[in-house]
């Protein structure tokens, strides 16, 4: 495991934090700016599958902590990794900040792995800004990757 490598993706989104966190661990909110199905809220010491069915992929998140309006420790993807949500509270809204971390890969395979994350996340934050605070869902996650 490469311990010392992690990818971090932040965004100030200006709502209070609770509306914020909870649209992290509730998947009838996420599923307007990440995902496009869950099988339930997210819950310390539950596994949930994610689902973006417009790809056809699946994954098992598995949350190992949640500090209400702090944190939320999920492991998920394959292979998996470490994947953490904090949550800030500050004078014009919350600074979410993902981290994701404890990749088995290397070389060129974990350079493409971080750059995937990267641009993963930064486009979960940036939906997530845009439904938060107007309302809009943008289609980010969808339209990344196009069908013909």
């Amino acid at each position: 495991m490469n311990s010392n490598v992690y990818v971090e993706a932040q965004m100030l989104i200006r709502k209070p934090i609770e509306d914020v966190f909870e649209a992290f661990i509730n998947p009838e909110v996420t599923t307007h700016f990440w995902f496009t199905k869950s099988t339930g809220k997210l819950e310390e010491g539950k596994t949930v599958i994610w689902e973006w069915e417009m790809y056809g992929v699946k994954t098992d998140v598995t949350v190992n902590q949640i500090v209400q309006n702090q944190l939320i420790k999920t492991v998920w993807g394959e292979p998996s990794t470490h994947v953490d949500y904090e949550f800030r509270e500050m004078e014009k809204g919350t600074l979410v900040v993902i981290k994701s971390y404890g990749f088995s890969q290397k070389g060129e395979e974990l350079l493409k792995t971080i750059n995937d994350n990267t641009g993963g996340f930064t486009t979960v934050l940036d939906g997530c800004k845009a439904y938060l605070e107007h309302g809009i869902n943008l289609r980010l996650i969808e339209d990344k990757f196009p069908q013909k």
